[in-house]
């Protein structure tokens, strides 16, 4: 009996901490989406969840072809991606991307895709590697359609893939992070790079280094996940209005129509112990979302909450730190809160740095380092991470961490664009500050920045963000004396770029608000702050 009441103690402890972080269905603010309403008490997020993180693509992709080489008859493969490229080896020795959904579909599996049509090649995305991965999979039997339904300039930058075992369902899973099925992404911890790599700005070299991460659900909030496709591919507007995109469905045989999906299995049973919130950004568009007429924003919602409850740390990886607008909501926290300590980890230079392409990345970034650099002074960290070759490594993760209990992990960064412009998915968890999953998510995360490091010692917020500091300077030192004697462990360094002469700012500024980083909210919401 005393070990009931104690359970029980515990789950009301785990329900207080969901409720005090998590948003509820009306701060969601979607009142199309039944996301939430299919729980019978509207409860906007589940318990009893297993997460596994996985840091780097090599680990995520290992996972996925493990996952994907059990999938038989009757089973269901769902996936959306923003770039996905058929020939990318899951493993050293394969399968690909293409072989291993492919071979699920010729078992009997249903597969099916959601990729973004994307813009042209020569702008340096991908629309011949996603129409081919389509392809690929339609000839095996499965279905793989491209979306373009996003705004003006806009993507789907969901990366999601969800797997429903039709004989042993206790075995559903979901991956749902910042990973693409696409060139550049099998990296590892040593950071030399993915083999099959796609080209940056040349500071990152043949084989660019890549750190990223994907979290491994288990659990009810599998459901969920899947239900986030479901209203994608149930969308019934054309999935573009385009005149070129039309003759192309022609010319190349694209199926322009999903068919439809089974009926959507029972809700996975409990896996775990963690609470998962499942967020998205979807944009106000015409013609509008069925599932989110007035759009959705409950990612900018999610941070918005948890940074107000922020008190003693905020760590955030993030591709690109850009916006003043969302950098208020950082700035706010440290000038309430005299004793929070903050460390963001962003690339040192941007993915494409060329004469046109650079610029508008610093623009993006400098009036948010003033606003950080103003409200903490040197309780802020901007750091950037390096391989053991002093190359530069790409930041692609979309991490969050606030007070040891909050983490969000998924497809959105730090900007207007990620908050409201394009579609976003990500999965928030709470725990247990003293050793729970998110904890441990960010002592895994910093030792490996610090090659190492106690863990006891960077528990504590002071420790840890002086043990990071103090590493970075320490690098940055022994690179600025010509790199003499031994490397000091660790492979972050402090960020910091060149000013943008007044004439280059002018412009930059103004391409930066335009195509890089657009804000879809109305005048009034902009004006008022609101998200």
């Amino acid at each position: 009996m005393s070990d009931l009441l104690h359970q029980h103690a515990i789950d009301d402890q785990d329900h207080a901490r969901a409720a005090r972080w998590f948003l509820s269905a009306s701060e969601r603010g979607n009142p199309d989406t039944a996301i939430d309403g299919r729980r019978p008490d509207g409860t906007a997020w589940t318990t009893g969840n297993d997460i596994t993180v996985h840091v780097h693509g090599a680990d995520y992709f290992a996972a996925l072809a493990r996952e994907l080489a059990l999938v038989g008859a009757g089973d269901l493969v769902l996936f959306t991606d923003w770039r996905g490229d058929p020939d990318e080896l899951l493993t050293p020795d394969g399968p690909s991307v293409s072989e291993a959904l492919t071979a699920a579909a010729r078992r009997g599996a249903d597969v099916r895709g959601l990729v973004w049509r994307s813009h042209l090649d020569r702008f340096a995305f991908s629309a011949a590697e996603n129409r081919h991965i389509g392809e690929a999979i339609e000839d095996a039997g499965g279905q793989c359609l491209l979306d373009q339904r996003v705004r003006f300039l806009g993507s789907h930058h969901q990366k999601l893939v969800v797997v429903r075992y039709a004989a042993s369902p206790q075995d559903d899973v979901a991956f749902v992070g910042g990973i693409d099925l696409c060139h550049s992404r099998r990296d590892d911890a040593s950071h030399d790079g993915d083999p099959q790599a796609v080209r940056m700005a040349p500071v990152y070299g043949r084989r660019p280094p890549w750190h990223d991460v994907q979290l491994e659900v288990r659990g009810p909030a599998v459901a969920d996940l899947e239900h986030t496709f479901r209203e994608r591919w149930d969308d019934p507007w054309p999935l573009s209005l385009n005149p070129v995109h039309l003759a192309g469905e022609v010319l190349h045989r694209e199926q322009l129509r999903g068919r439809p999906l089974p009926a959507p299995s029972a809700q996975p049973e409990r896996r775990g112990d963690l609470a998962v919130q499942v967020l998205r950004t979807y944009p106000r568009r015409r013609p509008a979302y069925p599932f989110a007429r007035r759009g959705e924003r409950s990612i900018a919602r999610a941070y918005l909450k948890a940074l107000s409850l922020a008190r003693r740390l905020v760590y955030l990886e993030d591709q690109y730190l850009w916006s003043p607008e969302v950098a208020h909501v950082l700035s706010d926290a440290l000038a309430r809160e005299p004793l929070l300590r903050m460390v963001i980890v962003v690339p040192a230079y941007p993915d494409q740095d060329g004469r046109i392409s650079g610029p508008p990345n610093v623009a993006g970034r400098d009036p948010v380092l003033r606003l950080l650099s103003e409200a903490g002074g040197d309780r802020v960290a901007v750091l950037s991470p390096e391989n053991r070759d002093g190359t530069p490594v790409y930041v692609h993760a979309k991490v969050s961490v606030i007070d040891d209990e909050w983490a969000c992990v998924g497809s959105d960064n730090v900007n207007r664009r990620s908050w409201t412009h394009d579609s976003e998915l990500s999965a928030a968890f709470v725990d247990d500050p003293d050793g729970g999953a998110v904890q441990r998510l960010r002592l895994r995360l910093a030792r490996e920045h610090l090659e190492g490091g106690d863990g006891d010692v960077l528990r504590d917020p002071v420790s840890w963000f002086d043990a990071l500091t103090s590493s970075a300077e320490a690098l940055d030192a022994w690179h600025r004396s010509g790199a003499h004697g031994s490397r000091p462990p660790g492979r972050l360094r402090p960020y910091r770029h060149d000013p943008l002469p007044t004439s280059t700012r002018r412009w930059a500024r103004w391409l930066y608000d335009v195509a890089y980083d657009p804000d879809a909210r109305s005048r009034r919401e902009r004006r008022d702050g609101a998200f």
